[in-house]
């Protein structure tokens, strides 16, 4: 049996989340009226204390559709270059909004008020008009690492100084949540929108939620089907988001505690050269010699573990429902004899 840890998109339902599946009612959800997906929107809005939620395919379309309802073409984003937006949504800021990108170089994914004071352009007409900041909590590429609350804050004050709108791509943000011991509704009175995955920390087959104000939902609503993104009975994969809402939450610690104890056994390893923090259930590390990674994954693999080369010299694993005490165990035995 293979050990999966290349993302914790991999996960299957749960069986009790089959049974929810399955039990489902649905409708049309072009016509408003699939009742899964309405509780479930609504009830992701009650979460966070916002005023209207949407459901979609994915969180790329979560934050695409958010960024068109935040911008006009010629527009700039303001982002950290390693963002999802910026680096694994196929140019969609383009492609989709005709905006342009300014990106900074944060620490670990996460850039200060300050850096993105500076990056702001005057109102100049050589200049594409700065109008949406977005922020990635967790940071994909900055192994997990998560914003701290003040700093968030003091963004806040700058996007509100200087009228820019403020857009969390919070694909991981549950992972977030429990380890900063923070809560939903602390960033839904604080940003203008959040994306907001279901198939990522909390196990969903599919499925993103994007939340906002009744109005941005309005817009968002026109955005998604000219993206293509309308369904039908798609309550049927709304029921195992309400489920993961309710019941996969605050098991996420085990996931962070897990992803924890690898940590420990890969920085023993001769073999590496670098270990980022590992604050939830990411794990990215760095290896000495130049271009290993791919043939570490490889070996990983003959071994019954799978990994992601993210870079030449770099690797990550994720932590996911799916991993149970005994494959950690297992993991750590394996990364021992390597």
């Amino acid at each position: 049996m293979l050990i999966d840890y290349r993302s914790d998109t991999v996960t299957r339902p749960t069986p009790a989340m089959l049974e929810a599946m399955m039990k489902a009612p649905v409708g049309d959800d072009v016509f408003g009226e699939d009742p899964s997906i309405n509780q479930l929107e609504s009830l992701a809005a009650s979460m966070f204390g916002m005023e209207a939620g949407i459901f979609c395919p994915s969180g790329t379309m979560t934050n695409q559709v958010a960024i068109k309802c935040h911008t006009q073409p010629g527009d700039e984003v303001i982002c950290d270059e390693s963002s999802h937006i910026y680096q694994y949504e196929g140019g969609g800021i383009a492609f989709n909004s005709g905006a342009s990108v300014k990106l900074l170089h944060g620490d670990r994914g996460r850039v200060t008020a300050e850096q993105i004071k500076a990056a702001i352009n005057p109102d100049d007409v050589h200049r594409a008009a700065s109008k949406l900041v977005s922020l990635e909590n967790t940071s994909n590429r900055g192994g997990g690492s998560c914003y701290n609350w003040e700093e968030i804050l003091k963004i806040r004050e700058v996007c509100r100084e200087h009228k820019l709108a403020f857009h969390l791509d919070g694909a991981r943000l549950w992972n977030a949540l429990v380890a900063k011991n923070e809560t939903a509704k602390q960033y839904g009175e604080t940003f203008d929108s959040i994306s907001i995955c279901l198939s990522k920390s909390l196990g969903c087959p599919v499925g993103s939620i994007l939340l906002g104000t009744k109005e941005l939902v309005r817009k968002a609503r026109r955005y998604r089907k000219v993206f293509g993104g309308g369904m039908r009975q798609a309550g049927f994969i709304a029921a195992a988001g309400i489920y993961a809402l309710e019941h996969h939450i605050n098991r996420l610690k085990e996931d962070h505690l897990h992803a924890k104890q690898i940590a420990d056994a890969i920085s023993t390893r001769q073999w590496l050269k670098e270990l980022l923090p590992v604050e939830t259930n990411i794990i990215i590390f760095e290896l000495k010699e130049a271009g290993s990674a791919p043939q570490l994954v490889a070996n990983l693999k003959e071994k019954g573990i799978l990994a992601y080369a993210i870079a030449p010299s770099r690797v990550r694993l994720v932590v996911h429902l799916d991993i149970s005490p005994a494959m950690v165990e297992r993991t750590i035995n394996i990364i021992s004899t390597l």
